[in-house]
């Protein structure tokens, strides 16, 4: 008699939209506050702001990286020694499918958009303040952000390939801080 074993190449529709929900909600978040935010604020503080949305980015790009190539066993040794955050770091890597889509795609793609209409609220700043060719202004300020966002992604990758067992370990740790089941 053959047991009923759950395939896992099944499209998990739960995932699905519990993740497109999540989007819409951070997305519109994210835009609410940049939206409302960066227009109110100087040149300076607007770049500040877009360099922060492309760093998060950044970071949860390697993230989601170093989830995807981790090795759960050396998790699961430090979780037998009741180690802070090695449990958590277990439970990331047994979902390293949905914790590299959230952290890549939901998380990254956010921030890239969020950067992006903040650079085009920056170019209109500088376009207003010292009436320079809108079209010129733009599509700098987009190229700097989008070099910016793909070079810092790139980067990191290597190096999130590299360390992915350290950097899941640390993110773990920082994830743990705020669960209900510390692990």
């Amino acid at each position: 008699m053959k047991k009923n074993v759950k395939n896992k190449n099944l499209v998990d529709y739960g995932w699905i939209i519990k993740i497109v929900i999540a989007s819409f909600t951070i997305s519109v978040t994210f835009s609410l506050i940049s939206e409302t935010a960066i227009p109110n604020v100087n040149i300076i503080i607007g770049i500040l702001l877009a360099l922060i949305f492309i760093l998060v980015g950044v970071i949860f790009d390697m993230v989601g990286v170093s989830v995807a190539a981790s090795d759960e066993s050396i998790f699961h040794s430090m979780a037998s020694r009741n180690v802070s955050g090695a449990k958590m770091a277990v439970r990331l890597k047994k979902n390293a499918d949905k914790v590299s889509s959230f952290c890549n795609d939901v998380v990254g793609d956010i921030c890239g958009i969020i950067s992006g209409s903040t650079g085009t609220v920056i170019a209109i700043k500088i376009v207003e303040k010292f009436h320079f060719n809108s079209l010129l202004i733009t599509l700098i300020i987009m190229g700097i952000i989008s070099a910016l966002t793909i070079g810092g992604k790139a980067m990191v990758k290597g190096f999130a390939m590299n360390k992915s067992n350290d950097i899941l370990f640390k993110f773990a740790k920082i994830i743990s801080i705020f669960s209900r089941n510390r692990g």
